[in-house]
C-alpha cells in the first residue's frame, strides 16, 4: 500500500502536490510585459504569475498570483529604523486576497552586503503556529547561477533552483518541488531571490 504524501501547507493547502512537481519560470520583458515571471507547469500551463516594480511602480515590492490573476501573497522589504541598524534586511510575505493585505505569513532574512555575519545563508522563518521562532527553511547555493536549493531545518531539499544538467538560460529556468510541500510558498521565495539579485522583478 502507498504511503501517503504529509502535506506542509504555509500559504494553503491547495498549492500542496502529492507529488513532485517541475516548474519552469518564463521571465517576462520589462519593456513589453512590465517584467516579473511566470510560473508554468509540467502541462505548459500558467499557475502563478508574480508583479514586480514594473508593474507596480514601487521597488521592493512583490505579488503573487494564481492562475486566475487573484493575488496571493503580498511581499515587501520596508527599511525601519531597527532593520537599517540589523545585519540583516528583512522580506515580509503577507497573505493576501481580493479585500488585500490579511496577514504575515513568512520572513526571509537577507545578510545586508558588506556585514561580517557568521553564517551569509538566507534564513526564512515561518509565522504559523507551531513551527521554530529562529528559522525554518535556508537557501543555500547560488540563486544568481541558477544552481540552489530551498532546504528545511533538517537539510531536507523542498524545491531545487536549476542545478547540474537542468535548463537555464537567459529567460527561463527550471524549479523542481518535492511532494507535499507548498508551491506558493516556494514560488514567493524565488520571487524574493529574484528582486535581491536584480533580476527581472527589478527595474
Amino acid at each position: 500500500m502507498a504511503r501517503s504524501t504529509k502535506f506542509l501547507p504555509i500559504v494553503s493547502k491547495i498549492y500542496c502536490s502529492s507529488s513532485k512537481e517541475d516548474l519552469i519560470i518564463r521571465k517576462r520583458p520589462v519593456i513589453t510585459s512590465g517584467g516579473g515571471f511566470v510560473v508554468i507547469n509540467s502541462k505548459q500551463e500558467v499557475i502563478f504569475a508574480v508583479d514586480g516594480c514594473g508593474i507596480l511602480g514601487a521597488s521592493k515590492e512583490l505579488i503573487l498570483r494564481d492562475d486566475n490573476g487573484a493575488p496571493v501573497l503580498f511581499i515587501c522589504n520596508k527599511n525601519g529604523v531597527v532593520q537599517v541598524l540589523s545585519f540583516h534586511s528583512r522580506w515580509k510575505g503577507y497573505l493576501m486576497d481580493y479585500e488585500g493585505i490579511k496577514r504575515l505569513v513568512f520572513s526571509l532574512r537577507e545578510p545586508k552586503k558588506g556585514c561580517l555575519v557568521m553564517n551569509n545563508a538566507i534564513k526564512i522563518s515561518i509565522m504559523n503556529k507551531g513551527f521554530s521562532k529562529d528559522w525554518d527553511y535556508e537557501v543555500k547555493g547560488s540563486f544568481s547561477e541558477k544552481d540552489c536549493t530551498i532546504n528545511d531545518r533538517k537539510g531536507d531539499v523542498v524545491a531545487q533552483v536549476g542545478g547540474k544538467g537542468k535548463m537555464a538560460v537567459k529567460d527561463f529556468y527550471e524549479v523542481v518541488v518535492q511532494p507535499g510541500y507548498d508551491l506558493a510558498f516556494v514560488v514567493g521565495v524565488i520571487a524574493v531571490l529574484d528582486s535581491i539579485h536584480g533580476e527581472s522583478t527589478r527595474c
